[in-house]
């Protein structure tokens, strides 16, 4: 196509154009020195590789205090004498061990510095032993305001629970907090009240009476897990389990709810079969089969927590009984067990390093909605539900946050972020070849964590596409590209405005009724076309607007 050189017309791509190109710039947040020490791979964590953990905690619901230890074990990847952990205030490290030695640390606001005497040698595996204890900073509005919720449920018996995506593992447990570094493995063992069951991440090792009265539950993670993923769910739970024929074999399924619940639950997590079949369909194989697969009951309303789902959707089909997306279709299912299930593959097998690109979580779990959508009612409604869940869109800041500081960005990382997915999917016009990402991703980065970049270069790899600057459009800005388009004097112009500078992204259109693919950049392309036919319509699966610069 030729470029169009009318006078007129260049007149109007100069009035039009002006203000369209560049990147939004992220809003001036002052960041903290504490930002910097959550939120950064610092000297005291990057000399040191995470193995193992012991976390044997005391629940006491009267006090609402947790104490207990975490037996750290790692591998000696350079020379250093200077560890740092993680412990949020209130609560506080008692002692510090290592070979049966007590070893001095010093707290800087909620990071731990401890002084080791051992030499530590390249490639040694050593531990430490940390004793720590008080009252963790109780939930305000979990799990978005996290910690620990201490609740009762309708028959005056305690239900506890924690939440602390964003706010910190830390926030009631010593660990390295950064989510660069998974554990490998860790046992979690609880210990409750006699008439309470306690359940966590794995599985069920043993329990144990104590002479006290209490309980001891011992639960082993046998799979690389995150540290906001390791929960404590405390309450007078029945259970009751299935297994579900999937593509590594059986896989335990187990469900963990109120006494009074166990009917209605029976009834109502047949969603989780459902979920199970349509995500390994799309996904690949559940990523834990070695640790099986729980839903659990709480008492907020749900948290991804790694081969232990937590629900509180109060029993109702859609989000709390109302559908996110206005179609109607996002009532065909429960959103807490189909959206926090989908986690375990984008969250739990493939897992952000910084909570900067904590889309990478978001954006596919909410558009793996969609999917099991179109996995049991097909591609038509599936559409529907994703471009009618827009209307939720805030377009507030970047949907990439600050990096090296823990900080997310925008909640737009849940519909935008999987409208541009939608729209990848769009574009590279090919099902078979997208599923086959979608399934290629958790197999290339199984049990790793990643960066986005490393998630957008494997598309750009596996579609023969180059998405950069898609990416960059619905990822780093809050603008809405808009395709701009003019009918003069027998020729049809058209370009993308409102958009990152080199915008080249392929659309979908009916022109003059005929449907068929433009490349709009950000430069004016023209054809001929007649006085007479001079419709155009965008397709809907593109999150973009379009204007007619001249009638």
């Amino acid at each position: 196509m030729k470029k169009i050189f009318s006078g007129v017309f260049i007149a109007f791509l100069i009035g039009f154009t002006a203000n369209a190109q560049g990147l939004l710039k992220k809003s001036e947040t002052v960041f903290t020195h504490q930002d910097t020490l959550r939120g950064s791979i610092t000297k005291e964590r990057a000399w040191w590789d995470l193995k193992y953990y012991h976390l044997d905690v005391k629940i006491n619901p009267k006090e609402k205090t947790i104490t207990g230890s975490n037996t750290v074990r790692y591998t000696v990847l350079s020379e250093y004498n200077k560890m740092q952990i993680d412990l949020q205030e209130p609560m506080q490290i008692y002692k510090v061990t290592q070979g049966g030695k007590d070893l001095k640390f010093k707290r800087d606001g909620n990071a731990f510095f401890i002084d080791l005497i051992e030499k530590q040698k390249v490639g040694e595996v050593k531990e430490i032993v940390i004793s720590f204890g008080g009252k963790p900073r109780e939930a305000v509005n979990a799990p978005w305001d996290g910690g620990i919720s201490w609740k009762k449920d309708k028959n005056g018996k305690d239900f506890i629970a924690s939440s602390c995506q964003g706010l910190g593992a830390s926030v009631w447990w010593p660990n390295k907090d950064h989510m660069y570094d998974e554990v490998e493995n860790m046992l979690i063992s609880m210990n409750v009240p006699g008439d309470l069951t306690g359940v966590s991440n794995g599985r069920l090792q043993s329990v144990k009476k104590q002479k006290d009265g209490t309980k001891t539950f011992n639960w082993y993670v046998s799979n690389p897990i995150n540290n906001y993923g390791v929960n404590i769910n405390v309450a007078d739970y029945v259970n009751f389990s299935e297994k579900f024929k999937g593509e590594k074999g059986d896989l335990d399924c187990s469900y963990y709810v109120l006494r009074d619940n166990l009917a209605l639950a029976k009834e109502h997590f047949k969603d989780a079969p459902r979920m199970l079949k349509a995500f390994e369909n799309w996904f690949g194989p559940y990523p834990f089969y070695e640790d099986s697969y729980k839903l659990v009951e709480v008492p907020y309303l749900g948290m991804e927590h790694q081969s232990s789902i937590t629900y509180g959707n109060d029993y109702k089909m859609g989000y709390r009984g109302k559908d996110l997306s206005g179609t109607g279709w996002g009532l065909k299912f429960d959103f807490i067990i189909i959206h926090e299930s989908g986690h375990e593959w984008f969250a739990n097998n493939i897992t952000y390093k910084d909570i900067a690109d904590m889309w990478v979580h978001e954006s596919f779990t909410n558009y793996s909605e969609s999917l099991f959508i179109e996995y049991y009612y097909g591609k038509d409604a599936a559409a529907e539900y994703v471009i009618g869940c827009r209307r939720n869109i805030q377009n507030d800041k970047p949907i990439i946050g600050h990096y090296d500081v823990n900080n997310e960005g925008s909640g737009d990382m849940y519909p935008k972020g999987a409208n541009m997915l939608h729209m990848i999917r769009q574009v590279i016009n090919d099902d078979a070849k997208w599923k086959s990402i979608l399934r290629g991703m958790n197999k290339t980065f199984y049990h790793q964590t990643v960066t986005g970049k490393q998630i957008q270069d494997y598309i750009n790899e596996k579609s023969g596409i180059n998405f950069n600057r898609v990416f960059a459009q619905y990822l780093t800005t809050t603008q809405i590209p808009v395709f701009e388009y003019m009918f003069k004097n027998g020729t049809f112009g058209y370009h993308w405005t409102n958009c990152v500078a080199n915008f080249d992204m392929p659309v979908r259109v009916k022109l003059n009724g005929v449907e068929t693919w433009l490349k709009p950049t950000t430069e004016w392309k023209s054809e001929k076309t007649t006085n007479e036919n001079r419709t155009i319509e965008v397709d809907k699966d593109f999150y973009v607007t379009s204007s007619n610069i001249i009638e």
